[in-house]
């Protein structure tokens, strides 16, 4: 396989993954906050029953935290490289499991009254999407391509050289090599820094 090639498919396989977190991630954070039980406590005769409604987020107060540190921890694979990405990915990995086993503790429950088993198997599955791509980083996300260094300032190589003393009798000289402050200083008197 050329460099070419192993570029596209460690971007598409790279695509995958960040999606598998994100949409797992998401999908478990946004089952935690659906309604998973309902309980109606029967009141004496003229009052109604109270209806108690209970989310995932109120039965396992944890779960919504794990699954929004995994969303955000599938973001942060696309600002990883090497070694640290395939570590955040098995660490990705691992808490998508604990939101997954937080879905399939939901679906065990033994509540009093009615018990919603959809939201449970969502986040189970939510869970188990972003642990697929935690895993799959962690498996073989050293390879894949880093973030471009195109808009990063490049090294300077040569030694800066030291200002030249400002006069009036001074033409204007370009600003190549200056400070920014030296810069600012030359549109304030009128001279235009990127002038040769």
């Amino acid at each position: 396989m050329r460099a070419g090639e192993r570029s596209v498919v460690g971007r598409r396989e790279l695509t995958y993954a960040v999606l598998l977190c994100l949409v797992g991630a998401a999908l478990a954070l946004w089952a935690a906050t659906r309604t998973w039980s309902v309980e109606l406590t029967v009141r004496p005769a003229p009052l109604p029953p109270v209806r108690d409604t209970r989310s995932g987020a109120g039965l396992l107060p944890w779960l919504p935290a794990l699954a929004l540190v995994t969303l955000a921890g599938g973001g942060a694979l696309l600002a990883t490289r090497g070694r640290l990405r395939q570590v955040l990915g098995a660490l990705l990995g691992v808490l998508a499991l604990a939101v997954a086993a937080g879905g399939g503790y939901g679906l065990g429950v033994d509540v009093d009254g009615s018990v919603s088993r959809q939201w449970p198997v969502l986040c189970l599955l939510g869970g188990l999407l972003a642990a697929a791509g935690g895993f799959w980083t962690a498996l073989r996300g050293g390879g894949w391509p880093a973030m471009g260094a195109r808009y990063e300032r490049p090294a300077r190589t040569a030694p800066q050289a030291a200002p030249a003393p400002t006069g009036a009798s001074e033409s204007p000289a370009p600003m190549a090599g200056r400070r920014t402050t030296e810069a600012w200083d030359a549109l304030d008197r009128g001279e235009d820094p990127t002038a040769e």
